[in-house]
């Protein structure tokens, strides 16, 4: 974004191959001399003092850009005792850690200048360097290679070659039609007001792309009929914008090319739209094709900018356009003008990406995944799930009740009222008036987060403790279920929105409602998914879920034998593991054994340190290290794998999934170690998460290609995590529970075969296996 954020402000860059950054300032400098102009270079290196002369002055930074040094040539004597042309001798000396250029030992800047002006220059003091007594002399006979190879180094060059003109230097500010997308793109805020007084005339850099539009768009006004006999006459690919307005097509705008476009009003398209051989270029086709029967989407411009940089924020047509566009962008001076340059905009942006995902080898996984599953998930989003109503409503005042009841238990154990969402009242209980053990300091006292309070309850027992977790989890719980109602539709089911674009790591997350943060493992959370049923018309919900997929995915990548093995024995994989670390039969591993290796295995895979394992396990951290070293001698290809994978990922800069899909991390170079560690955390976790993400993926695509060919009834409504839930026709619950069954196995060839295991019930929770 450097060069983009550079051309925004108005400023003109140079780049030569094979030059640094002083060399082209050293040589624009020289120009401008010869020219008869005052150069001011504002810069940190020091090398850039050989510059300086009557015509040429460096302004330093001493306290940043607000206090300048005029570094003149008086000013490099005055501090040096030594002209500018003579510094470079010195510097060669000196050397300088921030260009890796050693120093003479024992050698510091006063000595350094002292020979250089005692010799006049460091060709002398080299070939009068035996006269030089003392340890420093020897010191500098023993560094003369390293010295003259500084000084090659620190000599800049003048004249690199550059197509320079002087009049187009000119600066004339800031250009807000471009800084501006930028600035939402990268979330500078405060920089806008900043700018204002350094911005190009705002009717300038704003009015003129509009105009570009209104000249170069045909903006017709079509009836559905006309825009269907327009595009049944046009050969070629189309590009489609559209509004949708309360979950209906509000209107739409066609472009045939980038200067002829159209809109149309209404929810009515014509057969076009269910032809697959009218290709068609969208953004978010998944949107439209959920409310429409929209086919033959060739590219979705949102899926590939993902796919290109799935850490990004947004996927705006109006930042991709940025990014990737022609210069041309969105006018938004109304609704209807917006659509019909976006769509103008999606052909511009389906070249660029097409060349980007070419560049990356992400075209394949574009085509043969994300377009189709995305077709898929806009299917099972206008299906929906049916719920139960007055089951939820019970389950609603059951959990209100709940809160209720503790709220009044915790007033009566503290002898007074008082807020108990209050982080600042609970401190004043807690610590001050109750005298229970400090937890961690924050700025405001102590913090009394959730992990607190857990905490705090294993060291004191308080019953007041037992009442405030138990206020915090059924809040939680109604809020999650009063969510799930206000989200049935008129059918009584409800339509989640997958979120294709969000998680860096390719898996799916859902919106209105979150499907995917329903708990399963504790009995009230089961109570919700009991309310998940089989909708008219079907007779039971069938859910299908991967046993143990992250390490069956961390066996196949690392292809560490004995993990392999403990696959293949077809026993409990974690006791396995536990009996051959811990040295006893399978048979005689305990639960606490199994419960610490399935943290070191899972834990593994998100990048878990010897310290998160301690405070996962409640262990020291030397115990903690003792156990993951006694892991590692047993299971080294998994220990080889991990650090192969963030060695690899800090070479080339992203990892990869065994389908290709790329998640780029930048951190891993940085200065920063906190942010360094939690990219190489991320480099674990990305290629297991996201080829789980990946193998689901191929797995739903697989069950609806099945259930398709074989002509059955049933169909797919929900993925969850690793799991699929499908709604089954009577008399299919055989048949499809085999299906799902054998094209989930086969989703993709692991070195260890996929496991599935599948159920049927009534109920989501009744179905569970």
């Amino acid at each position: 974004y450097l060069h983009d954020l550079v051309t925004a402000f108005g400023i003109t860059y140079f780049e030569v191959e094979g030059y640094e950054a002083d060399d082209i300032l050293a040589t624009i400098a020289k120009v401008g001399e010869s020219e008869g102009a005052q150069v001011l270079i504002c810069t940190g290196d020091r090398d850039s003092f050989q510059l300086v002369n009557s015509s040429i002055t460096v302004l330093y930074p001493k306290r940043g850009v607000s206090d300048l040094a005029r570094v003149t040539p008086e000013a490099v004597f005055e501090k040096y005792g030594m002209s500018p042309t003579q510094y470079p001798d010195f510097a060669a000396l000196r050397g300088d850690p921030s260009d890796n250029l050693p120093s003479v030992p024992g050698v510091g800047e006063k000595t350094a200048a002292k020979w250089i002006i005692e010799y006049g220059s460091l060709k002398e003091l080299i070939a009068n360097v035996d006269k030089i007594g003392g340890k420093v002399g020897q010191s500098l006979r023993d560094s003369i290679n390293e010295v003259i190879r500084n000084r090659e180094l620190t000599q800049l060059v003048s004249d690199v070659p550059l197509d320079l003109d002087f009049n187009k230097l000119l600066w004339s500010g800031a250009d807000e039609s471009r800084t501006g997308p930028l600035f939402d793109l990268l979330e500078f805020k405060s920089l806008k007001a900043r700018l204002k007084p350094i911005l190009i005339k705002s009717s300038i850099a704003i009015e003129e792309p509009l105009q570009l539009f209104a000249t170069s768009i045909e903006a017709n006004v079509l009836t559905p009929e006309e825009a269907s006999a327009k595009i049944s006459s046009h050969q070629g690919e189309i590009a489609l914008a559209f509004q949708i307005v309360n979950e209906k097509l509000h209107r739409y705008a066609i472009a045939l090319n980038p200067s002829e476009v159209f809109l149309v009003h209404g929810a009515r398209m014509g057969d076009w739209a269910r032809d697959p051989s009218v290709a068609k270029i969208a953004h978010d086709a998944k949107s439209l094709a959920r409310i429409s029967d929209v086919r033959g989407v060739i590219f979705d411009t949102a899926l590939a900018a993902y796919l290109i940089n799935p850490g990004a924020r947004t996927q705006e047509v109006k930042d991709l356009l940025h990014r990737w566009g022609d210069g041309s962008v969105i006018n938004t001076s109304d609704p209807e003008e917006e659509l019909l340059s976006t769509a103008s905009a999606l052909l511009t942006l389906r070249t660029s990406l097409t060349y980007e995902l070419n560049e990356r080898a992400l075209m394949s996984l574009l085509i043969d995944m994300e377009l189709p599953i995305a077709a898929l998930l806009a299917r099972m989003e206008s299906s929906g799930i049916a719920v139960d109503r007055r089951e939820l409503a019970k389950l609603a005042a059951f959990f209100k009740g709940e809160v209720t009841r503790e709220t009044e238990a915790a007033y009566e154990l503290v002898g007074h009222e008082f807020n108990v969402a209050s982080p600042k009242q609970l401190q004043v209980v807690l610590f001050d008036e109750l005298k229970l053990p400090k937890s961690k300091k924050i700025k405001t006292g102590y913090t009394t987060d959730a992990e607190a309070l857990e905490w705090l309850h294993q060291k004191s027992g308080h019953p007041l403790l037992t009442s405030l977790l138990r206020i915090r989890e059924t809040k939680k719980l109604g809020s999650t279920v009063e969510g799930l109602i206000a989200e049935i539709g008129s059918d009584g089911r409800i339509h989640t929105h997958f979120q294709q674009t969000v998680t860096a790591t390719g898996r799916l997350s859902s919106t209105g409602p979150n499907l995917q943060n329903i708990p399963v493992r504790t009995e009230e959370g089961r109570r919700i998914r009991n309310c998940f049923i089989a909708g008219t018309g079907y007779v039971a919900l069938l859910t299908a879920d991967y046993s143990q997929i992250e390490m069956r995915i961390m066996a196949h990548l690392s292809n560490d034998q004995h993990l392999l093995a403990a696959f293949e024995s077809g026993e409990d994989l974690h006791g396995t593991i536990a009996g051959e670390i811990f040295g006893v039969r399978a048979s005689e591993v305990d639960p606490e054994m199994r419960r610490q290796i399935k943290a070191m295995s899972y834990g593994l895979a998100y990048g878990l340190s010897s310290y998160g394992l301690a405070v996962q396990l409640d262990i020291s951290p030397p115990a903690a290290q003792d156990l993951m070293d006694k892991y590692f001698q047993r299971f080294g290809g998994i220990r080889d794998y991990l650090k192969a994978v963030v060695e690899e990922a800090r070479k080339v800069g992203y990892t990869e999934t065994i389908m290709g899909r790329r998640r780029y991390l930048p951190d891993l170079m940085h200065d920063n170690r906190q942010r360094r560690e939690i990219a190489e955390r991320m480099a674990l976790n990305a290629p297991i998460q996201g080829s789980a993400a990946d193998i689901i993926k191929l797995a739903a695509l697989k069950v609806q290609s099945a259930i398709t060919s074989e002509a059955l009834q049933s169909r797919l409504l929900l993925q969850v995590h690793d799991e699929l839930i499908l709604e089954v026709v009577g008399g299919e619950e055989e048949v499809l529970t085999n299906l799902v069954k054998r094209e989930m196995g086969g989703a993709y060839p692991l070195r260890t075969p996929l496991d599935v295991s599948a159920g049927l019930g009534f109920t989501w929770h009744e179905a569970a296996h």
